[in-house]
């Protein structure tokens, strides 16, 4: 057997042979929708980021935004 084909945890706990396990479509619109509504981005930047990379400004951007509406009053 490949050593990429190794075990992935199962959502029932147990374990299956194989599979890719990807991020979900939904969560990267999300994830480029809110970082290019805030930074204005061009779209191709964002897809070119790791999902880890987005998730860093994501909540950067979250910081941000909390820091204002605190000053503001309107937490």
């Amino acid at each position: 057997m490949s050593p990429l084909q190794g075990q992935v945890p199962g959502r029932s706990g147990g374990c299956c042979r194989g599979g890719i396990i990807s991020y979900p479509l939904e969560s990267i619109y999300k994830e480029v929708a809110y970082i290019a509504y805030h930074f204005h981005w061009e779209l191709d930047t964002i897809l070119e980021m790791e999902h880890r990379e987005r998730a860093i400004f994501i909540q950067e951007i979250a910081a941000i935004n909390e820091r204002i509406n605190a000053e503001s009053g309107r937490d």
